[in-house]
């Protein structure tokens, strides 16, 4: 069986609205676009990957248990909208604030490559086809310590004024409707 390739898509800020350590649907806002791209990437063959720090866990915000639950309805809501997630794979640890077993530093925490390198053994996907979409510099080195070619930072126009943008490791995007052209 031939490998496949994937899109990667970071949750919080890509997938949904970053509030800071969202682990309840009512708090869950989705990304305009997301559920479009899911069902382009899907149809060009592209698997869809979520890769996710929930430093939060280890933080003792929400439990494990919350987090899956929640992603649960998030994959439910995908399927609503005739989208799917193949897969979501995530990181709890945090090597300052985690709490317990939390606290280490552990190379699946972006910007390590720990979570595109499992999901492409597990899934079989050719990660030099595939894509990653993230909102910040540290998912943008993960992808390429993972050997993404095409990273995607989603950088809404109020923010490209404010944050610089490091074109070595990205291309900027204004929205998730601009990731299509790359896709394609």
């Amino acid at each position: 069986m031939s490998a496949r390739r994937a899109l990667f898509l970071d949750r919080d800020g890509v997938v949904n609205v970053d509030k800071a350590y969202v682990h309840k649907k009512e708090d869950f806002d989705f990304i305009p676009g997301i559920f479009d791209l899911a069902r382009t990437a899907h149809a060009l063959g592209y698997l869809v990957v979520v890769v996710t720090n929930q430093a939060g866990i280890g933080r003792g915000y929400y439990d494990e248990l919350q987090f899956l639950e929640l992603m649960a309805w998030v994959r439910g809501e995908f399927e609503s909208n005739n989208a799917r997630l193949d897969a979501v794979y995530f990181c709890p640890h945090h090597p300052q604030h985690g709490l317990g077993l939390y606290r280490r530093d552990c190379d699946s925490r972006k910007p390590g490559p720990g979570m595109f390198l499992r999901a492409a053994g597990e899934l079989n996907i050719d990660l030099s086809a595939s894509v990653a979409i993230g909102d910040r510099d540290t998912d943008m080195l993960a992808a390429r310590a993972a050997g993404v070619p095409t990273r995607l930072l989603l950088r809404p126009a109020e923010s490209l004024k404010e944050q610089a943008v490091d074109r070595s490791l990205s291309i900027a995007i204004p929205d998730l409707f601009s990731a299509l052209d790359y896709l394609k």
